[in-house]
């Protein structure tokens, strides 16, 4: 495997679910990652900027550039308000004055100065992206790649049910999103991602020691209600890097907004005559995880 650094820029909605941060620990040790810039989305971005520089500054990067987005959906209601991980900024070093919504101009900068050469990586609602895609529709094109978690496409997990919840956030912005149709868009969904799960004990023994114990806090407000962390997030940015964890299928991804009751439902066509999506099919999680924590451990 090369040894070249991978240009990245990453759009998050930490704060909420554990596995953004675990995700943003494993950026900041990666050795290939260069990390360009992280980006926030959703309910009180500019809480989550903060968390973001907690994480940051806890790993020592504080050159990393954050920048606040947007924080309401396009269309349809506020599914996650509260960042309720923000308990943790009290007792972690981070910055406070991030000017609002800068996000979307900070992408557009960035991609444009490096056309061909950006790997976006997006983990939480799209509405960032849709709108970087619809202000300026020649970024898809300048992107080297996009990779993002979200959907479901094959298997439907009972516990998830039908919509996954970074498109059900904001249905409207993921279909503007994945019909701009970049060079390349790979999609980590549910199908996947529900078998790379961690029980609590044994999350807490592998973030007690380092850097990594900011996100071991922010753990500890997701333990108050959950036993369990399924590494989501982090599964999309390991195969950026290690391919190999994952299975593939090409084909076509479309966004269901016509029912109401089924908005947000991801539907897969690998018989498509137009194939511009890629969907991770199947995952190793014990290499995964060989992977993800020896990135941490090593760093």
């Amino acid at each position: 495997m090369s040894d070249s650094k991978i240009p990245i820029l990453f759009d998050t909605d930490i704060g909420g679910d554990i596995d953004d941060a675990f995700c943003l620990a494993y950026l900041l040790c990666q050795p290939r990652c260069e990390l360009l810039g992280v980006t926030t989305v959703t309910g009180q971005p500019v809480v989550r900027a903060q968390l973001v520089d907690a994480v940051c500054q806890a790993f020592g990067r504080r050159e990393v550039p954050i920048h606040s987005g947007t924080g309401e959906p396009l269309l349809g209601p506020q599914r996650q308000g509260d960042p309720f991980q923000k308990s943790v900024l009290p007792r972690w070093p981070h910055r406070r004055d991030f000017p609002e919504n800068t996000a979307v101009d900070f992408l557009r900068e960035t991609i444009r100065s490096r056309p061909g050469e950006i790997t976006l990586l997006t983990v939480g609602p799209l509405t960032n992206i849709a709108l970087l895609f619809a202000l300026d529709p020649e970024i898809p094109r300048l992107l080297k790649r996009w990779v993002l978690m979200g959907g479901q496409f094959i298997s439907r997990p009972a516990h998830y049910g039908l919509t996954e919840w970074n498109i059900i956030c904001d249905p409207y912005a993921a279909a503007i999103a994945l019909k701009a149709r970049p060079a390349e868009t790979l999609a980590i969904g549910l199908d996947v991602t529900t078998q790379c799960r961690m029980e609590r004990d044994e999350v807490r023994r592998r973030v007690s020691q380092g850097p990594i114990r900011v996100v071991g806090d922010m753990a500890e407000v997701w333990f108050e209600k959950r036993e369990i962390v399924t590494f989501h997030d982090p599964l999309a940015a390991a195969v950026i890097f290690e391919p190999e964890i994952c299975g593939y299928q090409p084909g076509l991804i479309e966004v269901e907004l016509q029912s109401e009751r089924l908005r947000g439902l991801t539907h897969f066509n690998p018989g498509a005559a137009e194939k511009p999506h890629t969907i991770a099919t199947q995952v190793d999680p014990d290499r995964f995880f060989k992977h993800y924590f020896d990135t941490i451990e090593r760093s």
